[in-house]
């Protein structure tokens, strides 16, 4: 993958930046480590299985409100405590720049795993085992700030320039590839009430405690995974490298208290950080309620989390194409936006309409709900890491942890407010339609207004020859 081997491989001395970006004449070797793939999948895969908790109650609400009571408030609730969890993003985002890249991901794991735990217990008090399924979930959220932030830190740490982008899309999209892990995992284990099926009334439906079990084993297989994640990562998962891969990686960056101040200043940043809180957050809430919204088209739970998770599923491998390609073509992140945004504009407003059948008269059928929705997942899925390097770019010297977390936090903002709205409006979900559309071409006319600059990319090509 990409032009340095698996192997290590020593690169030519480069000039040492100093904190401004510019060189002086001192020289740092560069070296690329064949344990970065060790590492980059470490993290995949617990950010895949903090996904994958985000996201579980989502595709089974039809199951949780028969096996435990829940409303559809709660399922909304149990989603919003992702976002929740990036309140105090400030605090995992100084972690992550004064200690490293192992601490804050061993303390994320370990909220993951004490969360799993609680929502573990089985309990038969369904009040309390409530509480205690509503503070794991909020726990795994306090995970998300580190797991959903750090992609293009670690990229920028371990991988040369001609493969960061790529290291930013494998990292940055493992967490939805989680989330459409659930999708699949949730309903084929967890049956549904025989009333949320469609051609099944002839079934038996299956019993309440039949239900209860298959979600109770479920939870057991998460907990099981997260724990021999957690072992890996404290048996083994370096901060950083002994040699820097590149002079980006080698430069200073500024301290955590300019860096706030310089972001807060920038209007390009913040131009484009509200773009992308806007698509992918919307995006975010709308998905993981996504049963919900399919209901009211007599979709049944197993088909919609079909759909969810292909079109997850197909954001991140046509993400993980478009990163290569930028990796190949530098310099095309905005143009490669653009053209996303408006792949989904089009594909959520077929969306949106065809849900309005009655007034718009369009045809309504399995292949066009599973078409149009999928193709919003993977238009703005897909634009994730394209969105981060473009970030890391425009503010560059700002830390990379400290800039996506920022913006990360901005986007689980943006899902929490409109699953709070949901939980106050959960019948008709028409509006949600039209939100989703919305803010796709909201963060489209932003993006075409942008001016766009390659700081980073600048001091790597030119510095180093």
């Amino acid at each position: 993958m990409g032009a340095a081997s698996s192997t290590e491989a020593e690169r030519e001395p480069l000039l040492a930046p100093t904190s401004a970006g510019t060189t002086n004449s001192q020289p740092v070797n560069s070296r690329v480590y064949g344990r970065r793939w060790l590492v980059l999948t470490l993290f995949s895969l617990l950010a895949l299985m903090q996904g994958m908790v985000w996201n579980f109650w989502g595709p089974i609400q039809n199951s949780a409100v028969k096996a435990y009571g829940f409303t559809k408030s709660d399922i909304a609730v149990l989603v919003l405590w992702g976002p929740v969890g990036f309140f105090p993003w400030l605090l995992f985002m100084w972690l992550m720049d004064k200690k490293g890249l192992r601490a804050s991901l061993l303390l994320s794991a370990f909220f993951m795993l004490l969360g799993s735990a609680m929502r573990s217990i089985p309990l038969t008090d369904l009040h309390l085992r409530r509480w205690l399924i509503h503070g794991g979930q909020f726990l795994n959220g306090l995970a998300g700030p580190t797991i959903m932030s750090a992609g293009p830190y670690l990229s920028t740490t371990w991988f040369a320039p001609d493969q960061r982008a790529t290291a930013t899309a494998v990292a940055s999209l493992f967490s939805y590839l989680g989330g459409a892990a659930s999708f699949i995992v949730g309903p084929l284990i967890v049956p549904a009430p025989n009333d949320s099926q469609t051609g099944a009334a002839t079934a038996a439906p299956p019993s309440t405690a039949f239900i209860r079990n298959r979600i109770q084993l479920v939870l057991y297989a998460e907990l099981a995974a997260i724990g021999l994640f957690f072992v890996a990562v404290l048996l083994y998962f370096p901060s950083r490298p002994p040699v820097p891969p590149s002079v980006a990686a080698a430069s200073q960056r500024l301290s955590y208290r300019s860096s706030i101040c310089r972001l807060l200043s920038n209007f390009r940043f913040l131009m484009i950080a509200l773009a992308y809180a806007v698509s992918t957050g919307v995006i975010g809430g709308w998905s993981g309620v996504l049963d919900m919204v399919l209901t009211p088209a007599n979709v049944s739970q197993v088909d919609a989390g079909w759909i969810g998770f292909w079109s997850i599923v197909g954001g991140c491998v046509f993400g993980i194409a478009m990163a290569r390609f930028a990796d190949s073509i530098r310099g095309m992140l905005k143009l490669i936006l653009v053209l996303m945004l408006a792949g989904a504009s089009l594909s959520s407003t077929w969306f949106t309409l065809t849900c309005l059948s009655t007034i718009t008269h369009l045809p309504v059928t399995a292949a066009i709900l599973y078409t149009s929705c999928i193709l919003v997942g993977i238009f703005v899925n897909s634009s994730v890491p394209i969105f981060f390097e473009l970030f890391i770019e425009t503010v560059y010297p700002v830390p990379e942890g400290v800039t996506c977390g920022v913006v990360t936090f901005l986007g689980n903002l943006a899902t929490g407010l409109l699953l709070f709205f949901l939980t106050f409006y959960p019948t008709n979900l028409s509006w949600l339609n039209w939100c989703v559309t919305g803010s796709c071409l909201f963060s489209l006319v932003l993006v075409l207004f942008f001016r766009e600059s390659y700081d980073r990319l600048y001091l790597d090509v030119f510095v180093s020859v």
